[in-house]
């Protein structure tokens, strides 16, 4: 008989699949490193429209902070990804130690793990004394760690998707912006920049379980606060240069 459980099935998948949280944690980086690349270029760009008209000015900046943009995310993203590599593999390298030196407080401990998950003492020795057999690396660093010693963090990855993901939302504001002509350019990117974030806000919110109107008008809210007050900027600054 199964257990009984007020949640759906699939909403149990979701959360007991570690290679599914994983990739959805993957998609929210993604849309989140989409969701800069929009805003940050749309700044920049819509700042400098503010401040002059002149095609190529514009998309020299655009494009500057494209890059610079891209490579932040990149760099930041790496040493990020770095340091919690570092430290999953001193985490990993100390459960290790502790199994040759103190095998039996090790095996208490996990007993006392699936205790706490609410098994019985009976069931909770044989399991970890099984486990612990057949492999107790993996089933303490598993149990007490929640890792997989061949599926850290790859901080080279992380790196490529944030500049990647940067990247393609940063070139949707810096197009929309330099293609029309001079009195649609700043309209016609504002409404791009804006269905582009509640794209964003929609994927983010879809991924993470959360509210989709707070996550789109946060969304929204936010980019067009941005671009208004680049926009002013750049209009003041313009017109003190002249």
């Amino acid at each position: 008989m199964g257990v009984p459980t007020d949640q759906p099935t699939e909403h149990r998948h979701l959360e007991h699949d570690g290679s599914l949280g994983a990739r959805l944690n993957w998609l929210r980086a993604g849309v989140l490193g989409a969701n800069d690349g929009i805003v940050s270029v749309a700044g920049i760009v819509v700042g400098v429209a503010g401040a002059t008209s002149d095609r190529g000015t514009i998309l020299t900046a655009g494009v500057a902070g494209l890059v610079a943009g891209a490579l932040s995310m990149a760099a930041g993203e790496y040493v990020s990804v770095s340091t919690q590599r570092d430290t999953e593999k001193a985490l990993l390298a100390k459960e290790a130690r502790e199994l040759v030196e103190m095998p039996e407080e090790e095996l208490k401990e996990l007993v006392q793990i699936y205790r706490d998950k609410g098994l019985s003492e009976r069931l909770a020795h044989e399991v970890a004394v099984e486990l612990t057999e057949r492999d107790a690396f993996a089933a303490h660093v598993d149990a007490e760690l929640g890792l997989d010693p061949d599926d850290l963090t790859n901080p080279w990855h992380a790196a490529l998707a944030s500049a990647v993901a940067f990247t393609l939302g940063a070139l949707l504001p810096l197009l929309a912006v330099v293609l029309p002509g001079d009195s649609w350019r700043v309209p016609v990117t504002f409404v791009a920049v804006v269905l582009a974030l509640v794209v964003t806000g929609l994927l983010s919110a879809s991924a993470g379980d959360a509210s989709r109107r707070r996550a789109v008008w946060r969304n929204v809210i936010g980019g067009t606060l941005a671009m208004a007050v680049t926009y002013g900027v750049g209009q003041a600054v313009g017109g003190l240069a002249l």
